[in-house]
């Protein structure tokens, strides 16, 4: 099927598809498709399995750069390989 006409959204429901089709640099029908595939319980054949997400993108630019030394320095220790480990 190439076409289907849906009445009756509603404000809020229209709101998510814009904002999910500004998010995703989509139109708005694909916004539409990609929520109606995923509420089908339905894979969208543009996910990438071998991505993870943009879940944490607003994080991006938020530490400051204190901030990023701590992180940096807490993380260290998983830097160190223990050669013990994969005798």
């Amino acid at each position: 099927m190439d076409q289907l006409t849906v009445r009756g959204f509603e404000d809020d429901l229209e709101a998510a598809m814009r904002r999910l089709a500004q998010r995703e640099g989509v139109s708005l029908n694909k916004a539409a498709l990609r929520l109606l595939r995923k509420g089908a319980g339905l894979s969208d054949d543009a996910e990438r399995t071998d991505m993870v997400g943009t879940s944490l993108d607003h994080l991006i630019g938020s530490w400051t750069p204190t901030e990023a030394d701590e992180i940096d320095r807490a993380l260290a220790d998983f830097e160190t390989v223990d050669e013990a480990s994969w005798a």
